[in-house]
């Protein structure tokens, strides 16, 4: 699908005197990171072809302040996040989605204490919404006998539970699912959180990562899903560096459920 996507800002619907059902929080990676562009991209044109009355707050928008306070720097973290509130707080917003779970993470449990009170789903928490409401129906089941295995992200796994609603999506795409021997609350990190993507790693046998990598190429799948911009970014590599990446492909779930789409 060729079509362009007018995405609104919540500024521009409320000049109309409108006001959107959901936020969507884009997030850095998603703004600025070529490879989670893609992930955004396929996600408004879900968003999109469901009708959903979404907008985001475009310049409005800054960082989470995660980064900052996974690094330690606690007041930098409380400036970004009041900051935010103070946006979000000004335009009403009740509901937000996001694709990043460090985005989630924060906004969901650590915006409360300093005022900020939202009902907060990450994006495969939609996702599966729209499946189990009929919105999303995939009828040619474009993954049907296809190998995908799953990578469950440090914060949408193991910090807030979200384990199913990511593997109902692989099922309605009819995809067959191999799981890591490491996987859901026993899910092995991808080595990029707590703030680790920004810093050299310390001494150490081999990368997380690489250690990740193989764990899902070694299920012999042909695809790795994934839920978070950072993961993706890490098992890619993982992938470039086991000379694979003529044979398994990196995508998020939203890219997926896209592909299906044919949108």
């Amino acid at each position: 699908m060729s079509e362009q996507i007018s995405v609104p800002t919540v500024s521009e619907l409320l000049a109309k005197g409108e006001k959107p059902d959901i936020l969507f929080w884009v997030g850095c990676a998603g703004s600025f990171d070529e490879r989670a562009q893609k992930v955004t991209k396929a996600f408004v044109k879900i968003l999109h072809h469901v009708g959903l009355k979404y907008a985001i707050l475009g310049t409005e928008e800054s960082c989470t302040g995660d980064p900052a306070k996974r690094a330690g720097n606690e007041f930098l973290f409380q400036m970004q996040a009041m900051a935010n509130i103070a946006t979000l707080n000004a335009y009403k917003i009740s509901k937000i989605v996001t694709t990043c779970p460090h985005c989630f993470n924060t906004i969901k449990n650590e915006y409360p204490s300093l005022g900020g009170n939202y009902e907060v789903i990450h994006h495969t928490q939609l996702l599966q919404e729209l499946i189990d409401k009929g919105k999303l129906t995939f009828g040619e089941e474009p993954f049907k006998g296809r190998k995908i295995t799953y990578h469950d992200s440090c914060y949408l796994g193991r910090a807030n539970g979200v384990y199913d609603a990511p593997r109902k999506i692989l099922e309605a795409l009819d995809a067959e699912l191999v799981e890591m021997k490491r996987c859901r609350k026993n899910g092995l990190c991808c080595g990029a959180g707590g703030a680790q993507m920004f810093k050299d790693a310390e001494q150490g046998n081999k990368e997380i990562n690489i250690e990740r990598t193989e764990e899902a190429i070694d299920t012999g799948a042909e695809i790795i899903s994934a839920n978070c911009p950072f993961c993706t970014t890490m098992i890619k590599d993982g992938v470039k560096h086991a000379e694979k990446e003529d044979k398994v492909e990196v995508l998020d779930l939203a890219e997926l459920v896209a592909q299906a789409k044919d949108l």
